[in-house]
């Protein structure tokens, strides 16, 4: 992105194509080269959802006496911010750290994000999702299995500490309005980082610090504001990776088909299409009446 008109455009994603220095290279690095951003958005998304479920794992399966002597894991929401910023500094830099298939449509849409790359993003998400929740299942399979009552049983009674549930009085419209919601206000502020008009003019060395540095901040001070006001109903997934990577995992190890069809299929409803239209809504509303004048904008096209 440009900071003026002087300056030739470039779309968020020109900034982490760093050019070799030399062609000598051995044949595995020419193929890290294309493993490197599908790589960082796995490791990103597996970072983000170990926090995130390990926390819901302590501070929920604490609370069964025969866990823990006391609850353990109050600070819930606060692990799940850490969460967020530690997987977008630790793929922003390769990847710019999307970590979430609704923030990858909207750049795609309204970014100049290359359509090609999109499936492959979203893939690596959903992997590292899969594999995050794997590795927190595996490290408290025991304290599941007291909580559920004996070996082996898998009931919903465990699975929101990977999948998201809302709570009992929640409908269905009220969770898809809610996740809408925290989504659309999570891309706009992340929109209004990135946008170059809304920021001083910088180098190229400057802009890449500025991704890597202030990106991962804002995310966690956006993600603070949400938990700390609307994240309560639905354990705000507001990340389709975030919650069917886990919810694939707890299928695979015997929680079986009710993690589906738990509330008329809510799990396609509001933790998948409510994100990527609530991010688009925010990404379209940002372009038409705020600042942004990229022509990688549908809005600024001609």
């Amino acid at each position: 992105m440009s900071g003026s008109a002087e300056k030739p455009h470039q779309s968020s994603h020109s900034l982490r194509d760093i050019p070799p220095k030399h062609d000598d290279h051995n044949l595995w690095w020419k193929y890290r080269q294309i493993l490197r951003e599908p790589a960082a958005e796995f490791a990103g998304t597996m970072l983000l959802v170990i926090f995130g479920t390990g926390v819901n794992c302590q501070a929920s399966l604490s609370t069964n006496s025969g866990v823990a002597s006391s609850p353990k894991g109050d600070w819930g929401s606060s692990t799940i911010l850490l969460a967020i910023a530690l997987g977008a500094w630790v793929s922003g830099g390769v990847s710019d750290g999307h970590l979430n298939p609704a923030i990858t449509l909207a750049f795609a849409t309204w970014r100049g994000f290359p359509w090609k790359k999109v499936p492959v993003y979203i893939l690596s998400q959903l992997l590292g999702g899969i594999v995050g929740a794997g590795i927190v299942y595996a490290n408290y399979f025991h304290a599941i299995d007291i909580v559920e009552g004996r070996r082996g049983v898998r009931t919903l009674l465990t699975a929101g500490n990977f999948g998201t549930i809302p709570l009992d009085y929640m409908t269905n419209v009220s969770c898809f309005f809610s996740e809408f919601l925290g989504t659309a206000i999570l891309v706009f502020v992340l929109l209004a980082v990135l946008d170059s008009l809304n920021r001083d003019e910088m180098d190229g060395r400057d802009e890449a610090i500025r991704r890597c540095l202030l990106v991962p901040l804002a995310l966690f001070v956006t993600f603070l504001g949400i938990t700390a006001s609307l994240g309560m109903e639905t354990s705000f997934a507001i990340n389709p990776a975030r919650d069917l990577g886990p919810r694939l995992l707890t299928s695979m190890v015997g929680y079986g088909k009710a993690v589906y069809t738990f509330r008329n299929h809510y799990w396609i409803w509001c933790p998948i299409m409510a994100p990527i239209l609530g991010a688009q809504v925010a990404a379209m509303f940002y372009d038409v009446f705020i600042t942004y004048q990229g022509p990688d904008s549908i809005v600024n096209r001609r």
